[in-house]
């Protein structure tokens, strides 16, 4: 019965690993229920290759998890600010933590489904989400429109998805966006791009 008790115990306990992600050194802690839990996932490592922000970017994570991306992009603009966001509380418990732990004083991380809480004023240089597979057409679509109603003109969204999503973000990036530009396709993820006028 004890040993029951203790894997128990131990289950409970935060996860907490270390990642070098865009040559920042980075502290995670996580729990079980959130995404990716123990490790950085391949869709988060791979966008990050391809995002460089200005340094005074101020950038919007949508669906952060525990804050692998939005919190490494805060780090490389420590002028602008980044805003977090996930519809999961631990996630956004967690993000907030992680900003702490990692320095990230430019981070916040928010309760919201989608744009739905966020302040309506809001505009960013920069949105970024690795997009759940099972995300559903009418969030996506939320999503997409919300997104492109608060970047600033210029503003870029990067994007990661399964494969198997990338004829659907390639026709509905163009629908809402304009263009569309497949960054990089590797064995299981896509990486797209799209920009506002």
């Amino acid at each position: 019965m004890m040993e029951t008790a203790d894997y128990l115990k131990s289950l409970r306990k935060d996860i907490e690993f270390r990642a070098t992600l865009c040559d920042q050194d980075m502290v995670f802690r996580s729990t079980w229920g959130i995404f990716s839990p123990r490790e950085i996932d391949a869709g988060t490592e791979l966008i990050l290759r391809y995002i460089k922000p200005a340094v005074d970017a101020d950038i919007f994570d949508l669906g952060c998890g525990y804050g692998p991306i939005g919190l490494t992009l805060a780090k490389l603009a420590p002028q602008g600010e980044t805003l977090l966001c996930d519809k999961d509380f631990m996630a956004v418990e967690y993000s907030n933590q992680n900003a702490a732990l990692n320095g990230a004083a430019n981070a916040k991380a928010i309760l919201s489904n989608g744009f739905q809480h966020v302040d309506k004023d809001a505009r960013f240089d920069l949105v970024v989400s690795n997009v759940p597979a099972k995300v559903g057409n009418e969030m996506m679509t939320l999503m997409l429109h919300d997104a492109h109603r608060h970047m600033k003109p210029g503003g870029e969204i990067y994007l990661v998805t399964v494969n198997g999503l990338r004829q659907y973000m390639k026709r509905n990036l163009k629908e809402v966006f304009g263009n569309y530009k497949k960054l990089k396709q590797g064995a299981a993820y896509t990486i797209h791009l799209a920009s506002k006028d």
